[in-house]
C-alpha cells in the first residue's frame, strides 16, 4: 500500500507498507543489518542509539529521535547539510508468528522533494526487507 497526503503547509507525507511472511525478530535484524541501514539511509549511512546522528555519502543525514527493538524506530532525514528536516517512522506489527506488517512513513517532505523517488526508495526498501529476511 502507498499513499501520499499534501497538507497546508504544502508538505508530503508518503506512507508504503506491506505485510510480510517473516517474524517481526528477523524483520528487525534485517533493519538493523549493515546492509539493511544501507538500504534504508544510503552508503555509509547506520543509526545509532536516541540523539545519534547518521550521515550517508550523498549528503542525506539525521538523527535517531527513537528506537524500540522489534517494534519502531523513528529519526530525522535531511536532504542535504541545509535542508529542513522531515521525519521517517518504521513500524513493525506481529500480525502472526511469521507474519509482519511494516510500514514506513516520511512526514513533512517540502516541495523540493521528488515524492515519486521518495516514494520508490522506501518500497525498494520494503523489497529488500522482504528478500533479505528469514
Amino acid at each position: 500500500m502507498t499513499e501520499s497526503v499534501t497538507d497546508t503547509q504544502t508538505s508530503v507525507t508518503t506512507v508504503v507498507s506491506r505485510v510480510v511472511e517473516h517474524p517481526a525478530k528477523s524483520v528487525w535484524a534485517v533493519l538493523l543489518s549493515a546492509a539493511g541501514q544501507a538500504e534504508l539511509l544510503g552508503e555509509g549511512a547506520s543509526l545509532g542509539d536516541k540523539g545519534d546522528t547518521w550521515k550517508a555519502s550523498d549528503g542525506t543525514w539525521g538523527i535517531t529521535r527513537s528506537y524500540h527493538p522489534c517494534e519502531e524506530m523513528r529519526f530525522s532525514w535531511h536532504k542535504n547539510e541545509d535542508s529542513p528536516r522531515t521525519w521517517v517512522e518504521i513500524s513493525l506489527t506481529q500480525l502472526a508468528p511469521a507474519q509482519t506488517k511494516i510500514q514506513i512513513s516520511h512526514d513533512h517532505a517540502h516541495a523540493d522533494f521528488d515524492v515519486a523517488a521518495l516514494t520508490a526508495h522506501w518500497e525498494a526498501a520494503l523489497e529488500y526487507i522482504d528478500r533479505e529476511a528469514k
